[in-house]
């Protein structure tokens, strides 16, 4: 980390000299250039001080409830433009668990949520560091750096998002529409301090990585990845949004992915939507694959991946009332995914970097799981979601109901509670996300034995932004 730390300050003093350099006047000749301290002086820096206790309480006798708590803190720096364009940026990621934490029993931490920062007493690293040209066509970015794309996100529900060492490009060429090229190298997990050529499917402490809350599918002696390609676009306009991915997870899969949605802009404070998604993956050769060694995906094993997924949505959107309880949606959502047998879990979604996470777009992804998750199956989500206090207060609630061949008929309700003072305190947010539902045979951190009982999850987070 401190050798890329000092190349990166080394590239923006260079940087900044070549733009000292070129300010000159064409009328008048050369005149005083800016100095590397007025630069930095016009460098834009935001941050994030977060701190977050974890609870998971297990209603099967015998099995230990875990809990985590953790303090962190996130600081950006981003250049001014320089040459016409150019700009760099860092962040700086720290989380300290100030012994707070039970981290007896290694390796499965029983008494852990380990998925908040894995089973370290600190992570200090350095999140982002790229250089980047923009103008009001093209967007290129070269370096460690945040993606936002519906597959390959920062997966920001713990005290650190997950980022990627990664080029990324994107083009405007329209009002509206938006195209996205990328290659990822490696990345960086929520719970890890350096980059790895791995994924979630890896095992946790694979290459000397600290990545927990995957799906852990792969040995130790997997071969290490390849990356990621993967080519989108993106369009709004009149109500309409739409966007189309294709990712190569290289030695995984490749995936196509779209999704749409329309709303009806009505004038009268309450606007109907519909919205429509759809996935195929396919990967004959995958590491996944049992025959490569590859574990159970989803409770089954099998060769070749061959997945395919399709969702609706409905709902309303209003802003009726904008005292006490201003605006809100409501959303009914669907999703199917229909079993391959003889294939990886059977028809799994393979996604490299939300399984386990539970942050990817399907519609009826809850937050503790999603069919990602749980694998071939359906689900139905009902979403209400109320602004208060003119949005001071954010109140949601979820109800999940999944009916998938390895978990049969469960549930799962989500309520998510937010309270963002603004006026003098602007910036800070206290949040409350309560998770209840029938245990999971998968993807409980470690605990076993709970499959059929009741469990809860509670997250308290404290946040401020500047």
């Amino acid at each position: 980390m401190q050798i890329r730390y000092v190349t990166l300050l080394a590239v923006i003093a260079g940087l900044a000299n070549v733009a000292a350099a070129q300010a000159q006047s064409v009328e008048t000749g050369p005149v005083a250039a800016p100095t590397l301290a007025d630069w930095f002086d016009q460098a834009k820096v935001t941050g994030t001080v977060r701190s977050f206790y974890f609870d998971r309480m297990y209603g099967a006798p015998g099995v230990s409830n875990q809990s985590a708590y953790s303090l962190a803190g996130i600081l950006n720096v981003q250049s001014a433009p320089f040459l016409d364009g150019f700009e760099v940026g860092t962040s700086f990621f720290t989380a300290q668990s100030l012994s707070a934490n039970n981290t007896e029993g290694a390796p499965g931490y029983p008494h852990l949520d380990a998925t908040l920062m894995g089973p370290r007493n600190s992570i200090t690293s350095l999140g982002q560091a790229f250089i980047q040209y923009r103008n009001k066509l093209v967007l290129v970015r070269l370096g460690d750096q945040l993606l936002n794309t519906p597959w390959m996100s920062p997966s920001d529900s713990r005290v650190l998002p997950a980022t990627y060492q990664a080029g990324f490009a994107q083009l405007d060429p329209l009002p509206g529409l938006s195209l996205y090229g990328l290659r990822e190298l490696r990345w960086k997990s929520r719970t890890s301090d350096n980059y790895y050529q791995d994924n979630l499917y890896y095992p946790s402490t694979f290459d000397g990585d600290s990545a927990y809350g995957g799906a852990a599918a792969l040995g130790a002696n997997a071969s290490k990845t390849q990356g990621t390609l993967a080519f989108g676009g993106a369009y709004a306009a009149h109500g309409i949004k739409a966007d189309a991915w294709y990712y190569d997870f290289y030695d995984f899969a490749a995936m196509a992915y779209t999704d749409a949605s329309y709303t009806f802009k009505t004038g009268t404070g309450i606007d109907p939507f519909i919205a429509g998604q759809y996935l195929r993956e396919t990967g004959r050769n995958s590491v996944l694959n049992g025959n490569r060694g590859g574990t159970a995906i989803d409770g089954y094993k099998g060769n070749g991946v061959d997945a395919t997924a399709f969702g609706f949505q409905t709902g309303i959107t209003y802003a009726i009332d904008r005292g006490i309880f201003g605006d809100g949606s409501i959303a009914l959502s669907y999703n199917n995914l229909p079993g391959h047998p003889g294939s990886v879990g059977d028809g799994a979604i393979v996604s490299p970097f939300t399984v386990g996470y539970a942050t990817d777009p399907l519609y009826t992804t809850a937050t503790l799981r999603g069919l990602v998750e749980l694998g071939p199956g359906d689900a139905a989500k009902l979403a209400v979601t109320q602004y208060m206090l003119d949005k001071q207060i954010i109140a949601v609630i979820g109800i999940t109901k999944f009916n998938t061949k390895l978990e049969g008929s469960n549930n799962e309700v989500d309520l998510d509670l937010t309270y963002a003072p603004g006026g003098r305190f602007k910036g800070l947010s206290i949040r409350d996300r309560l998770e209840v539902s029938n245990a999971s045979y998968i993807y409980n951190n470690g605990a076993t034995g709970n499959r059929g009982h009741s469990f809860v999850y509670n997250r308290v987070m404290l946040q401020y932004n500047f």
